[in-house]
């Protein structure tokens, strides 16, 4: 029931927009990744070396809209307010090899294990049903992928390597308990904060980046 981050989520208004930003802040072109037909989206990847990668998502304007909300509240109007100003790091997303036991132990709802599937990848993570972000993003939603399978494999290694992350909220001790009950309190270090806020830093070509 090992978790570990898997990758780290930075929406956008729409995926072109999402894209520029990434090669303007890190220097490396996002690879287009595909459709997630349930929830209207779609994304591109940029990998962060073996077992990561920062995915970047937007509102698919060619796809129906789901039946349900979308997932990382990007269907909340604060949200598509906060991203007519400009992509951002919402969220973060943690592997685990056996995600029913571990949601069982979450301290935080995250929401029912779901079937995903994009093009050829199959996987199952956890969604509410409300589409809101665990913690206001700072809790992560939790993902399985079959053995041998994952994102990683097929991105090209830009040198791209994520440092640390961390995070601030007005309630950082729930935040904290909610992270030690998933086995991650030494991955994601959260403080007192007005305002919830995620934050990486990521060391690039170019040299160290905050997103």
């Amino acid at each position: 029931m090992a978790t570990a981050l898997d990758h780290l989520v930075v929406a956008a208004q729409t995926l072109s927009a999402g894209c520029a930003f990434i090669e303007a802040q890190l220097g490396v072109a996002a690879q287009r990744g595909g459709q997630h037909v349930a929830m209207g989206t779609h994304n591109a990847l940029v990998g962060l070396g073996p077992g990561q990668y920062i995915e970047v998502i937007a509102i698919d304007p060619e796809a129906e809209r789901p039946a349900r909300p979308r997932w990382y509240d990007l269907d909340e109007p604060r949200m598509r307010a906060a991203l007519v100003e400009g992509p951002r790091l919402i969220h973060w997303a943690a592997r685990t090899d056996d995600i029913d036991a571990v949601k069982a132990r979450s301290r935080i709802d995250l929401g029912p294990v779901t079937p995903m599937a994009r093009g050829d990848l199959h996987w199952r993570l956890t969604i509410p049903d409300d589409g809101h972000l665990p913690g206001a993003g700072l809790i992560p939603t939790l993902i399985q992928w079959p053995a041998g399978t994952h994102p990683s494999d097929r991105l090209a290694d830009g040198g791209i390597r994520l440092v640390t992350l961390g995070g601030e909220h007005p309630d950082p001790g729930r935040i904290r308990a909610g992270l030690a009950s998933l086995g991650l309190s030494e991955t994601l270090k959260v403080s007192y904060g007005r305002h919830p806020r995620l934050a990486a830093m990521l060391r690039t070509p170019r040299g160290i980046v905050t997103l």
